[in-house]
C-alpha cells in the first residue's frame, strides 16, 4: 500500500470524517497520511480510539512516535493525557488502551538509526522559548537527535513564522487554531503537511495556533522509502 508515498513532492491533508478507516482493532479507526507498506508499514497517520477500544500486546519493529492530542491514551507502563508526547523506540512493546477514548498522532517506523531514547513527556512541562526572527513564537523542543528535531511551536494571535530552508524536509500537524500557509491556504485544525527537503512558504496565524513541527528526517535519498 502507497499513500502519499512520493517523498520528493509535498503532501497535505486537511481534516474530513470521511476519510477515517477501521483498523483491524475493534474500535479503532486510522486516517492514513502518508504510508508505505500494509499493517507492518512506515506509517503516519491520525488515530481514534472510540471508548474501551485497545490493542493486543505487540512489540514496535520499527519504533513508534505518539502525540497524544485529545482524550487519554493508556498502557501497562502508564495513562498519558492530551498534550503528552511520547517515543517507543524500536524493540519496546505495549498493550494499549483507551478506557474514555482518545485521538493520537502517530508515527511508526521512522526513527533514525541509533535512536533509543523512549520518552512520556508532558509538552507543556518543557520550557518555551522565543524563536528567534518570530515575534509572538514560543518553540519547545520535545526530541531531538543527529539531524532531527522535534518542536511544538505556540503561534499568538497575528505571528507570523519567517520562509526558509529546511534541508532534511519539513512535518506540520496543526494541534489547535488555524494556520495561513503562503503556499497552501488556510488549514485548519488537524491539518497535516509534509515538505520534501528545500523552502517553505511563509506562514501566519490571525488567531493563534499550536504547531508539531518535524525537522531534518527525510533522508536525501527520498525514493528510498517506497523501494
Amino acid at each position: 500500500m502507497l499513500i502519499r508515498a512520493d517523498f520528493a513532492a509535498p503532501a497535505l491533508v486537511r481534516p474530513d470524517p470521511q476519510d477515517w478507516i477501521a483498523s483491524p482493532a475493534a474500535g479503532v479507526h486510522r486516517l492514513m497520511l502518508d504510508r508505505v507498506g500494509n499493517e507492518v508499514a512506515r506509517a503516519t497517520s491520525l488515530v481514534r480510539y472510540d471508548r474501551g477500544a485497545g490493542f493486543s500486546p505487540h512489540v514496535h519493529g520499527g519504533g513508534e512516535e505518539i502525540l497524544v492530542l485529545s482524550g487519554v491514551f493508556g498502557d501497562e507502563h502508564g495513562d498519558y493525557p492530551a498534550g503528552t508526547y511520547l517515543r517507543n523506540p524500536p524493540g519496546t512493546s505495549h498493550a494499549p488502551r483507551a478506557p474514555e477514548g482518545c485521538i493520537l498522532f502517530v508515527k511508526l517506523r521512522q526513527f533514525l538509526p541509533g535512536d533509543r531514547l523512549q520518552l512520556a513527556l508532558p509538552v507543556d512541562t518543557v520550557a518555551g522559548t522565543a524563536l528567534a526572527g518570530a515575534a509572538g513564537v514560543t518553540e519547545r523542543l520535545l526530541h531531538g537527535f543527529g539531524p532531527e528535531r522535534v518542536t511544538m511551536l505556540d503561534l499568538a494571535p497575528g505571528a507570523e513564522l519567517p520562509g526558509g530552508r529546511r534541508p532534511g524536509g519539513e512535518e506540520v500537524l496543526v494541534v489547535s487554531g488555524t494556520l495561513i500557509d503562503g503556499a497552501h491556504g488556510v488549514l485548519p485544525a488537524g491539518s497535516w503537511l509534509r515538505r520534501p527537503p528545500g523552502r517553505v512558504a511563509t506562514r501566519r496565524t490571525d488567531g493563534g495556533c499550536r504547531l508539531y513541527v518535524k525537522t531534518g528526517h527525510l533522508p536525501p535519498d527520498l525514493q528510498a522509502f517506497a523501494a
